[in-house]
């Protein structure tokens, strides 16, 4: 059932008053269809949160939109029109306008859909409640499955059956736990419905690719704290079945220790926390993110100062360093090492390799560098050049 609350959207939100997005919502409705904004947009502008993608869907089919689109002069792109979605293209910007769908057969991975003229169909098709909003053209909120309750809660919530709602697509499990971790109140726990599909489908994470596995855990690392959602895919067995190995014991410790230091998180050091076998492959890491994440496990556990650390390989992997060794003592960093690992970054070897010629050349000039940088790096970066070069070759 359509409900149509007495709730409009706050009309500052930034997509609403956008003309481009208006022109589209214009274009479909001139045409005699309705079109409206939907998921992660309108959930995300309820919440008073910064926007996410501006989505929208109609009960026109891709075909008409192009036509009403090309109507109203605005360029369109089939970029999956097989599935029912055009990109509208005004002012520059692309949106993408979908039609209503209901899933016809899943497999866990995709699903074939038939388009359908009914806003509810297309509801009961998505994954919560808080992702099945919609707004009209004026902001005012429609409601088909009854999300509002759900986010004024901040309860995450599958969409009617959950065990259902995860055998259409195994990737709801992990997108369940970083919604929890994003929008959901931690105090009041996950929802028992829930916690039982999601353990009774871990076999289906098997499915998934690494490359979607390692987007959803590069998203719920990134989330405030992450703690809680991490905490329940230990207890449901999800987080043995994506990262064997991984254990979460230090994220809340470390998620603590970000806020008083007031560091900014980094998700990157936060995997490096959580172990487990084979991250890099397991989640596909980029080449530059699996560096990273070794060059922080191996810094956090060798003897090198923070200070060296900082000064060979940056700032980024000396701090990640600093937050494992202080989760490995259980003791809170001091504020004034983040000031001694920034400076470290900024420090520059006084010495080249031409202020060693041509006494040195080869092997010698670069034994004889890496001699002195090492006394300077000792030196806590105050040696000077002429102390340096007036130092013993040893």
């Amino acid at each position: 059932m359509d409900r149509t609350y007495d709730l409009t959207l706050p009309t500052d939100t930034r997509w609403l008053a956008d003309a481009d997005a208006q022109a589209v919502c214009d274009a479909v409705q001139d045409g005699g269809h309705t079109i409206y904004f939907v998921g992660g947009c309108v959930r995300n502008a309820l919440l008073g949160l910064p926007d996410s993608d501006v989505d929208m869907s109609t009960d026109a089919l891709p075909e008409r939109v192009m036509a009403l689109a090309k109507r109203a002069g605005l360029k369109t792109v089939p970029t999956g029109v097989e599935h029912g979605t055009v990109t509208v293209v005004s002012g520059g910007k692309g949106f993408e306008v979908t039609t209503f769908r209901r899933d016809v057969q899943t497999d866990g991975r995709r699903a074939v859909v038939a388009f359908s003229n009914n806003i509810d169909d297309d509801a009961r098709r998505r994954d919560f409640t808080i992702n099945a909003l919609y707004a009209d053209a004026e902001g005012r909120v429609i409601d088909p499955l009854e999300g509002l309750p759900d986010l004024r809660a901040r309860r995450v919530r599958f969409i009617e059956d959950a065990e259902a709602r995860i055998r259409e697509d195994y990737l709801r499990t992990l997108r369940y736990f970083r919604f929890h971790a994003w929008y959901a109140d931690p105090a009041k726990g996950f929802d028992p419905d829930a916690l039982s599909a999601i353990a009774s489908n871990t076999a289906g994470l098997e499915t998934l690719s690494a490359e979607r596995i390692g987007a959803e855990m590069q998203k719920l690392l990134s989330a405030p704290d992450p703690a809680p959602a991490l905490a329940g895919m230990r207890q449901t067995g999800v987080l043995n079945a994506i990262l064997p190995g991984a254990d979460d014991r230090w994220i809340s410790m470390l998620v603590h220790f970000e806020a008083l230091l007031g560091m900014r998180a980094h998700w990157i050091w936060r995997l490096a926390a959580l172990g487990g076998d084979d991250a890099v492959t397991r989640l596909r890491l980029s080449k530059a993110d699996g560096r990273m994440l070794e060059q922080i496990r191996d810094a956090a556990f060798e003897g090198n100062t923070l200070s060296e650390i900082a000064y060979r390989h940056g700032i980024m992997i000396a701090q990640g360093a600093m937050l494992l060794r202080a989760c490995l003592a259980e003791t809170p960093p001091d504020i004034a090492v983040l000031e001694t690992i920034d400076a470290a970054t900024q420090a520059k070897f006084p010495v080249a390799a031409k202020d060693l010629m041509p006494a040195y050349a080869g092997p010698a000039l670069g034994a004889r560098l890496a001699q002195l940088e090492a006394a300077w790096i000792a030196s806590d970066f105050s040696a000077t050049r002429d102390t340096l070069l007036d130092m013993p070759d040893t």
